[in-house]
């Protein structure tokens, strides 16, 4: 938990945060509108957090507490699964492997469901190991109610489905000799597909639409390529270093347990090897879709570590978080993704705060980015925003992300004496980048007054 309170609202929401903010502090008639145009996939969390915000509000640690308190969870549920597979040592070196990744910090101070998943995935993976060795219905149902849960919270992580399913044709009773592994004959198939049934009912209308929604949703995502594969680790990892060092550790792990490392190599490599081949075919590749799998890297990585000295495995661990640690403190810095690529929203909104007057409006420029240049400011300023003269339509009646303008930006401005111009990118002359019969009105009657230069943004004043 250190890990991820420690900086928790440090670094600003980066814009996948603000669409988590945008949809959360809508209604729910206003959340099935936009699961019903754009997002779908992430809906069911997006309602989640609806209902989080209205308890504890909407600062930044409110927004990334949910995901925090998950990546905990995930760390424990680590440590458990390594001990329910072999033994205490394997999972706590697992475990403690897996708290000080950038990775686990990154995730888990964002208002994403990826930490989310994470924890899902390993408490349904957990909960089948039980199942299989002690078959209840019991246990079998909460496996059900854990899948459907990890589903409706990121749809790729169902990959993971595939992992069990190949653990549960080649499940052989345990040993009683040995105590350890997963051994023997054809396990329980009947009951496993059983549990899947409220997942695949669940989930396959999200899906569909999600499907619809896909190249909208997606556009900025290119097919994958084979490089993407060598360059997964560091991606996953938030550094390649470390990402290095958990690759090399997770393989002597599996060659040391052999068969016994059948459960996390499945649940490591499949999910990879079919998101992979799904964006050969179609824009799906995006690596931290496939963080999930990164506590299994981590339970290999940690039967490595158990076979030297305790004092020699924690070292180890402890050059893990060394080696990580210049990621740790830029993840507090920003979350954009380079680094360099920051967007500057509470910079941008100070400035619009310390200056505004009454009457005073504001103008955006791209409006249909992913950049959300709106929502960063407004969620800055909240009440405080001016007015957005060009809004014709905003994004919760069109159950959108992207507000709609006004078709006369002319006739809109007619009636400002000053506009707040906010665009995107930097330079001296932001009034000349704004495009179109927006640029053309804003040059005909406005002059640039000044200009703040921001970290991927630029204010202007503008004045009559």
């Amino acid at each position: 938990m250190f890990v991820t309170l420690v900086g928790l609202d440090a670094a600003q929401p980066w814009r996948d945060e603000l669409a988590t903010w945008s949809a959360a502090t809508r209604g729910v008639a206003g959340l099935f509108r936009l699961a019903g145009t754009i997002d779908a996939a992430t809906g069911p969390y997006y309602l989640f957090m609806h209902y989080w915000l209205l308890v504890a509000g909407d600062t930044v640690a409110a927004l990334r507490l949910p995901s925090a308190l998950a990546m905990t969870a995930a760390a424990g549920l680590t440590a458990v699964l390594g001990q329910r597979l072999w033994n205490t040592r394997v999972g706590m070196l697992s475990g403690l492997l897996f708290a000080v990744l950038p990775a686990t910090a990154r995730y888990g101070q964002e208002a994403r469901p990826y930490a989310l998943a994470t924890a899902l995935a390993l408490l349904s993976t957990l909960l089948l190991v039980d199942a299989l060795r002690r078959p209840s219905r019991g246990r079998w149902v909460a496996y059900a109610v854990a899948t459907a849960a990890l589903g409706l919270t990121h749809l790729i992580a169902l990959t993971l489905i595939v992992a069990h399913a190949v653990v549960v044709f080649t499940y052989r009773p345990e040993s009683r000799r040995s105590g350890q592994g997963l051994v023997g004959r054809l396990g329980p198939l009947g009951p496993f597909l059983l549990a899947l049934v409220p997942t695949a009912v669940l989930v396959t209308p999200l899906a569909l639409r999600a499907r619809e929604q896909r190249e909208r949703q997606l556009d900025w995502v290119d097919t994958a390529r084979l490089g993407d594969l060598a360059a997964l680790p560091g991606g996953l990892a938030q550094t390649a270093a470390v990402g290095g060092l958990l690759v090399a550790l997770a393989t002597l792990g599996a060659g040391r347990l052999g068969r016994r490392a059948s459960l996390p190599v499945a649940c490591l490599l499949l999910p990879v090897l079919l998101l992979f081949a799904a964006g050969l075919v179609v824009p799906l590749w995006v690596p931290r879709y496939l963080i999930f799998v990164v506590p299994f890297g981590c339970l290999l990585a940690g039967a490595a570590l158990a076979s030297a000295r305790f004092r020699v495995a924690l070292v180890v661990v402890g050059l893990a978080g060394l080696l990580g640690l210049p990621d740790h403190v830029a993840l507090r810095r920003t979350h954009e993704w380079p680094r360099t690529a920051t967007v500057d929203y509470r910079g941008a909104a100070q400035i619009i705060a310390a200056g505004q007057r009454p009457g005073d409006a504001v103008v955006y420029h791209p409006r249909d980015s992913w950049l959300f240049l709106d929502l960063g400011v407004r969620y800055h300023l909240h009440e405080r925003t001016p007015r957005d003269a060009l809004l014709a339509e905003g994004q919760q009646h069109r159950g959108d992300l992207w507000a709609a303008e006004c078709g006369r930006p002319a006739d809109c401005l007619a009636d400002v004496h000053r506009v707040w111009l906010v665009v995107a990118g930097q330079g001296d002359g932001p009034l000349a980048t704004v495009p179109g019969a927006k640029g053309d009105a804003l040059r005909a009657a406005y002059s640039v007054e000044r200009i703040w230069p921001r970290p991927g943004l630029t204010v202007a004043l503008l004045t009559r």
